[in-house]
């Protein structure tokens, strides 16, 4: 086993193969590890979230080396029909790849069974291996920005199925109607790890359903009332986005879904004290500003984050402060104004709380709402009521403010680029001797195509030395990952939980936050925390990390 940092919260274990990943699972679930929050197996790896107050990397590797990895747990497998239409965009492609005709690429990919190993990327996709031993292709150069829901797809010696719409660098040679992710059904994930999955050629049929799955939108977006009794705020214009966002939903990483959740968590988290809530309460993430809301009834808000002019319109006008509390009366209009982004960094992302909290239906157990996944409410439309629920007896922080623009100004370099501290790894030997250096030395620019799944850089690409293809493995909030063209996707919290392009380092747990308030055109410096290291039984066990802010246990308060 190798034991390679991925985080200051996060390692990767590397074993020889899914078999051995999966004993692993079960050897862990059985015996777990005290500090030890969710795990993502990968093809032959397993990501290991952790409490550093609790366990330290090295008692994580003691304890797992002891492991009998031959032990597996029997659960029966049942086996699910695919119908695929073989029309998809790289089928001649992949067949020139491997020398061989369409017509019998498709024969080898419905040839046989195959076993869904593990999920991940996204809800409801499954990583199907077992196919014909002469599938392996690479995945494409440049990941794709859109690829089309019931896309059947090929990567390295995996098969798999895209259930929604999503970014994705896999190669695809088909589509079908078959529906892999609803929450109206018992089993939302129509694959889970252990069935098997047998490909069946319908090109040229028309629509053709799985036997007994029906055809439905997917993952379904709890309803915002378009009519609440008060109190309650009325989008009178969302801006350019608005999303509901909490700190995240944990413990679903078996299903393909991540933790999502607000992409500033401290300034999230200053809201909700100014508003008197519990820290986690569920807010609007603002982004760049331009929200307008009418109140119905009286409430109370409070805001933090990228700081932007607030205008109340109605029987007193008025201008509050950003970063402190006040009420809204009946038919009270709040303008969040337009966040003008220049020079001087002040983030890109604002965020409004109601004391009490928004009266919206969670989505397995949180408010978020997850770009990538499509799970959680919509974001938010001209309309769109969100009711606000009793005010609760907590404690307001009068003194909590905004502390972004503070810690922001205190990561700003003389030149205006924002410094970002990085821990090396998991791949990081994957890229030549000086890559991590030429990461920290040159600045990188964030680019239009950036969201709330990942920053996607712009500046001087980073050399491999390892060119071939990397098998999935799981990856966290902050991970730098590389795709051949040499310019880094840095990952936010609606990232997938797995990839397959190496990532050289992940930007530090006190930094993250960050990270998700830098607008297109900002400018990052990363600064390496040390040399990339592999983990072992050796290390010192008070050797734990030291950050600005609190480390949460995965399985409490993700990330």
């Amino acid at each position: 086993m190798r034991f390679l940092p991925v985080r200051d919260d996060a390692l990767l274990i590397e074993l020889d193969d899914l078999d051995q990943t999966l004993a692993l699972v079960d050897a862990l679930g059985r015996d777990p590890i005290a500090g030890v929050g969710e795990l993502i197996p990968g093809a032959r790896t397993l990501l290991v979230h952790y409490r550093p107050s609790t366990v330290t990397p090295a008692r994580i590797v003691a304890s797992v080396r002891g492991r009998d990895l031959t032990a597996r747990s029997s659960a029966q497998s049942r086996l699910v029909e695919i119908r695929v239409r073989y029309d998809g965009e790289d089928l001649a492609d992949v067949a020139a790849i491997l020398g061989v005709s369409e017509e019998a690429l498709v024969a080898m990919h419905t040839g046989g069974d195959y076993s869904v190993g593990f999920t991940g990327f996204a809800p409801g996709f499954g990583y199907l291996s077992g196919g014909h031993p002469a599938l392996d292709v690479p995945r494409r150069p440049t990941p794709r920005t859109r690829i089309p829901a019931g896309s059947v797809a090929l990567a390295g010696t995996f098969s798999g199925i895209y259930p929604r719409e999503s970014p994705g660098g896999w190669q695809l040679i088909g589509t079908t109607d078959s529906v892999l992710w609803d929450l109206a059904r018992d089993r939302p994930a129509l694959l889970e790890p252990g069935d098997r999955v047998r490909f069946v050629d319908v090109t040229g049929a028309g629509r053709a359903d799985v036997a007994g799955v029906a055809v439905s939108p997917g993952a379904a977006a709890p309803a915002v009332s378009p009519v609440a009794a008060a109190p309650a705020l009325e989008v009178l214009s969302p801006g350019l986005l608005t999303v509901l966002e909490d700190l995240g939903r944990a413990g679903f990483a078996s299903l393909g879904v991540s933790a999502s959740g607000a992409l500033d968590t401290v300034s999230l988290r200053a809201a909700n004290r100014l508003a008197g809530n519990p820290v986690g309460t569920a807010g609007l993430e603002i982004l760049l500003g331009g929200l307008r809301v009418r109140a119905r009834g009286d409430v109370v808000v409070a805001l933090a984050g990228a700081p932007t002019p607030l205008t109340v319109t109605g029987r007193r006008p008025r201008s509050p402060a950003f970063g402190t509390t006040f009420a809204l009366e009946e038919g009270d209009e709040l303008t969040v104004g337009a966040l003008g982004v220049g020079a001087r960094n002040t983030g890109a992302r604002s965020y409004l709380v109601v004391r009490g909290g928004f009266a919206v239906e969670p989505v397995l157990g949180s408010l978020s709402t997850d770009l990538l996944s499509g799970l959680g409410p919509d974001p938010l439309r001209e309309g769109t009521v969100l009711p606000v629920r009793e005010s609760p007896t907590g404690v307001v922080d009068p003194f909590a403010g905004n502390p972004l623009v503070d810690l922001l100004a205190a990561a700003t370099d003389p030149d205006g680029a924002v410094v970002l501290d990085v821990v090396a790894g998991p791949r990081t030997d994957w890229f030549t001797a000086d890559a991590l250096d030429d990461l920290g030395r040159q600045e990188w620019t964030v680019t239009p195509r950036s969201n709330r799944v990942g920053l996607r850089l712009a500046g001087n690409p980073l050399e491999r030395v390892i060119t071939g293809e990397l098998p999935s493995e799981g990856t966290v909030s902050g991970a730098i990952q590389l795709p051949p063209d040499g310019q880094p996707v840095l990952f936010l919290a609606d990232h997938p939980l797995t990839g397959g392009y190496p990532v050289i380092g992940a930007v530090a747990t006190h930094h993250l936050h960050l990270a998700g308030q830098l607008p297109t055109g900002a400018r990052i410096r990363f600064r390496p925390l040390g040399a990339f290291a592999e983990h072992s039984a050796s290390s010192p066990v008070t050797d734990v990390p030291v950050t600005d802010a609190p480390v949460p246990d995965s399985r409490e308060v993700p990330r």
